[in-house]
C-alpha cells in the first residue's frame, strides 16, 4: 500500500527550511521526479545530492532501504523508500541512470554498490569525499565529508535507531538525519562548482588580458 507523508519541514544549517517527501508510493516518487527534471533542464550545473541508507540484514543480503535526494533549497528533499515497494518507479530508476545529472555524496562507492543489489545504477556520480581535501588534512579521509558531519549532524541516532531505516514510516528524528545528509550534499558541491568556474573565467581573463599587453606592446608605430 502506497504511503506518503509531505507536510514537513526540516531546519537545516543556519535558516535554511527544507520542505520533505517521504514516500513509498510509485506514483509520488514519480511526479517529484519530474518535477525535479523540469527544474533541472534550465541548470548551468544539474547537480543531485545523493545518500542511501541499508537495511539492517547482514552480507549479500543487505540492500538499500531509503534513496534521499535534494537538487536544492527551493525543492522538496525527496525520501523514497526503496524497501517497501513491489515494484520499481522507472522515472526514479531512469533518473538515477541518466547522464546528463551529476549526483553527488559522501564516500558514495558503497551506496553505489548497494544500489546495483536491486538493479539500480547512478551513471554520473561524484564522491567528494575523494574529490576535496581538508588543505591541512592529517588523515586520509579529512575532507568535506568531515566538515558536512559538523554542520548537519547536530541529530545523532543511536545504533538501534541506524537499524531501522527500513521501517515505515521514519521517525522525524530519522527524516531530519536523511534530509540534511542528502541536502549536505547538494549545497557544497553546488558551491564548490559555482567557485571553481569563478576561478576558471578569472584565469581566462587574466590570460586574455595578457595577451592583450603583449599585443599592445609588440605594436610597430
Amino acid at each position: 500500500m502506497g504511503f506518503t507523508r509531505e507536510s514537513m519541514e526540516v531546519q537545516a544549517h543556519g535558516n535554511t527550511k527544507l520542505h520533505v517527501i517521504h514516500t513509498n508510493d510509485l506514483h509520488k516518487a514519480a511526479t517529484t521526479i519530474e518535477q525535479f527534471e523540469r527544474h533541472l533542464q534550465f541548470e548551468r550545473h544539474k547537480i543531485v545530492g545523493v545518500d542511501v541508507k541499508y537495511t539492517n540484514d547482514h552480507g549479500e543480503d543487505q540492500k538499500p532501504a531509503l534513496v534521499q535526494l535534494s537538487i536544492g533549497k527551493d525543492h522538496p528533499v525527496l525520501l523514497f523508500q526503496l524497501s517497501a515497494p513491489d515494484k520499481n518507479c522507472t522515472k526514479f530508476d531512469n533518473f538515477l541512470a541518466d547522464p546528463r545529472y551529476t549526483f553527488v555524496g559522501f564516500s558514495i562507492d558503497g551506496d553505489i554498490e548497494m544500489l546495483g543489489r536491486v538493479g539500480l545504477e547512478i551513471a554520473h556520480y561524484v564522491d567528494i569525499q575523494k574529490e576535496w581535501r581538508v588543505p591541512t588534512a592529517t588523515k586520509p579521509l579529512d575532507s568535506l565529508g568531515d566538515v558536512s558531519g559538523i554542520l548537519v549532524h547536530d541529530v545523532e541516532l543511536t545504533d538501534a535507531e541506524h537499524q531501522r531505516w527500513a521501517c515505515m514510516p521514519l521517525s522525524m528524528r530519522h527524516i531530519e538525519y536523511a534530509v540534511k545528509d542528502a541536502y549536505a550534499a547538494y549545497a557544497i558541491w553546488s558551491r564548490h562548482s559555482i567557485i571553481q568556474e569563478g576561478l576558471h573565467r578569472a584565469k581566462l581573463d587574466k590570460e586574455q588580458t595578457r595577451k592583450r599587453a603583449r599585443s599592445c606592446g609588440d605594436y610597430d608605430y
